[in-house]
């Protein structure tokens, strides 16, 4: 169970046993569109769960929620212990500081260097003066594989793999509890992605943190994630390890998981070094 904390208290030292993430009835609409109904699911405290589902499915919807970018119709979300619905604008933000978001492009600011792209939050946020800010984004990039001449170039003479890590970089920036990525290795050729997955659990082992990870990519499941999630019929159809949930009995699932390219990364991951993904 969660710690006890005064209503409308946000939490502050959590039970690493909680969940993270913990979301119950959570429905979504758009006018008469139902995306979400009756969904329940957890993020376990420092596990990195992957998110997939068909076209629709509203996996990307599920995580701006979580994140506050979407109030939900109805449900309930609670985020290290604190109910976010029950928390006034100022617990909801500090909260919220403990999340690092990666969107799908990126998102870094064209006009800023990498440097300056990192320290942003760390200015805005922590109220950190510009010299200290940017000297520790030059940790963050370095964290994250980039080499020290990276901090003063600009998104556009980047590639696709520099600009996921500069971003991944400044989503690391406040040092978060939990890591909200959507589809982080789309745009990224086979060898980039790898070595994205590879350093989103060298990360996570090191740092400690969760992951709430939206993707389609199978490699990255198999490589990186700890429990999979399946979004089908406005609902988690299922939630385990990656081999359960491929053993499910329906349609999708099948097609998703073994088909030429489902088998190809079960093969690919089966015969590479063992990660540190829960069996």
């Amino acid at each position: 169970m969660s710690t006890q904390h005064p209503p409308n208290s946000p939490a502050t030292d959590d039970d690493s046993s909680a969940p993270a993430i913990k979301v119950r009835d959570l429905e979504n609409r758009f006018g008469d569109h139902v995306v979400h109904e009756s969904l329940d699911l957890d993020l376990l405290s420092g596990e990195i769960l992957g998110v997939v589902g068909g076209s629709g499915t509203g996996k990307s919807v599920l995580l701006r929620s979580i994140v506050g970018l979407k109030r939900p119709d109805a449900g309930q979300i609670e985020v290290l212990g604190n109910n976010l619905s029950a928390l006034d604008d100022k617990e909801r933000s500090q909260i919220e500081r403990r999340f690092g978001v990666l969107f799908q492009q990126g998102a870094l600011f064209s006009s800023l260097n990498l440097q300056e792209n990192v320290a942003l939050p760390l200015i805005e946020h922590a109220k950190l003066e510009r010299e200290d800010a940017e000297r520790i984004a030059r940790v963050k990039l370095s964290l994250v594989g980039l080499e020290p001449e990276a901090a003063l170039q600009y998104p556009e003479s980047l590639s696709g793999g520099m600009i996921k890590r500069a971003a991944l970089a400044r989503a690391l920036a406040l040092d978060p509890d939990i890591l909200f990525l959507d589809e982080p290795t789309a745009g990224l050729d086979p060898i980039g992605a790898a070595a994205f997955d590879q350093l989103l659990v060298t990360l996570r082992d090191a740092l400690g943190f969760s992951v709430f990870l939206v993707t389609h990519d199978l490699d990255t499941l198999y490589a990186a994630c700890d429990r999979v999630a399946v979004l089908s019929q406005k609902r988690v159809l299922v939630v385990d390890t990656i081999d359960k949930v491929a053993d499910t009995d329906d349609e999708w699932i099948r097609d998703y998981f073994h088909g030429p390219r489902g088998r190809a990364a079960e093969q690919s991951a089966t015969s590479s070094t063992p990660q540190t993904r829960s069996e």
